[in-house]
């Protein structure tokens, strides 16, 4: 089994295509271009002045670890580990320097964390260099000179999420231990590692997933926008989807395949993402019944519904629905209703993800006519959304899963 083969799909596919975006390529240009001016030590220079490395010597079961880690994750590239003093549970992998990989392990972490626990800790980090996140700084791109369209906001938070995954599963691929792996996650989630004071208890931990499902009906439905804009999963999120990884054939002889791996993960991680077409909530409601009337109506403004169209449509909608049985002149004359009522009803981070997947529509068929893009304005411009911001959907790489 190789590190490739365990990284989580949808990584993959939001990193590949996050890559290609306009955006993020002129700011990982902008970036490549300092790096090749810079004047001043780089991060080696940096960690040598601020905290201790960590030599074979000093510490010979720590670079055990190490070993078994790269050995695991068939990463050739030498290891420098640093401690630094800090009461708070961390650890970071930074992006290599002349062909140097750098961890840095704060020093509670390093005294509260068992053998196990820190072995998930190594792997997770050198899964975030194996699988080379860090040519998305996501930092750089969220808070750079020009501001950035919020769709492309909303993909970069969704690909961090989803690239924890995959640094959580090469950590679990390395330690093999998933209570270990649970307590070492229970422990950065609380801060507790006395024992004495809390008892861990993974099932009780898994139940807060179970809690946070319940209130929201279904996974994703009615998430609050802030979890939208958080770069790691929760920690109960965290552990349920490596309890799915470690009963995948991925990790045991008969287990789930990955296709069914990644569906339970995606609803696991659907509770921070913003996906309304199966909620129950007033909000949701009311973005459904706008996307059905905008989808419809933009899909029909020129020429009628394509067939590309409807094969789009299709993947939005329930099976329930059935495309020819719906009125398009009907959907046509209730839009300006339904339009009223998402202004009245709905954040206006929500009207952008119903104006988004509009957009996902009206991309079926390229280019999209003049008279779609027109109306796409119109809807955008009643709903109180930010100028130009149809223009900056339809020249992303705007894809549906």
């Amino acid at each position: 089994m190789t590190a490739a083969a365990i990284r989580c799909s949808n990584d993959l596919k939001l990193y590949q295509s996050l890559l290609e975006n306009a955006d993020v390529k002129r700011v990982r240009g902008r970036i490549q271009r300092m790096d090749e001016k810079r004047d001043h030590p780089g991060v080696r220079r940096h960690l040598l002045a601020t905290s201790v490395r960590l030599s074979r010597s000093m510490s010979a079961p720590l670079h055990h670890m190490a070993d078994q880690c790269t050995e695991r994750l068939g990463i050739d590239s030498p290891l420098e580990l640093y401690a630094y003093a800090s009461p708070q549970f961390n650890a970071a992998c930074f992006k290599p320097e002349e062909g140097r990989v750098f961890i840095m392990l704060s020093s509670s972490l390093l005294e509260a964390f068992s053998d196990s626990e820190l072995l998930f800790v190594m792997g997770h980090e050198l899964g975030h260099h194996v699988y080379q996140h860090h040519e998305l700084p996501i930092g750089y791109i969220l808070r750079g000179r020009e501001p950035i369209a919020p769709t492309l906001a909303l993909d970069l938070f969704t690909w961090s999420r989803y690239a924890e995954v995959s640094a959580d599963r090469a950590g679990a691929y390395c330690a093999r231990d998933l209570q270990g792996i649970a307590r070492a996650l229970f422990k950065l989630a609380s801060g507790i590692s006395d024992d004495r004071v809390v008892k861990f208890d993974l099932d009780e931990f898994l139940r807060q997933v179970d809690d946070m499902l319940a209130f929201d009906e279904e996974p994703g439905r009615g998430a609050p926008q802030q979890d939208w804009f958080l770069t790691h999963p929760f920690s109960p999120l965290r552990v349920k989807a490596l309890k799915h990884f470690h009963e995948s054939d991925l990790m045991c002889s008969g287990g789930m395949t990955k296709t069914r791996l990644e569906d339970c993960v995606r609803q696991v991680m659907g509770v921070m993402e913003p996906d309304y077409m199966k909620g129950k909530t007033d909000a949701t409601r009311t973005m459904r019944n706008l996307f059905l009337a905008g989808a419809i109506t933009v899909a029909d403004a020129h020429e009628g519904i394509s067939d590309q169209e409807r094969e789009v449509l299709k993947k939005f909608l329930e099976k329930g629905y059935a495309l020819e049985k719906l009125d398009s002149g009907q959907l046509r004359e209730v839009l300006p209703k339904r339009i009223a009522e998402a202004k009245e009803r709905t954040s206006l981070t929500q009207r952008m993800q119903v104006v988004r997947d509009l957009c996902i529509v009206a991309q079926a068929e390229r280019p999209v006519a003049a008279a779609e893009t027109e109306l796409l304005n119109q809807i955008a411009s009643e709903l109180e959304l930010p100028a130009n911001f149809v223009l900056q959907c339809l020249e992303g790489s705007t894809e549906l899963d």
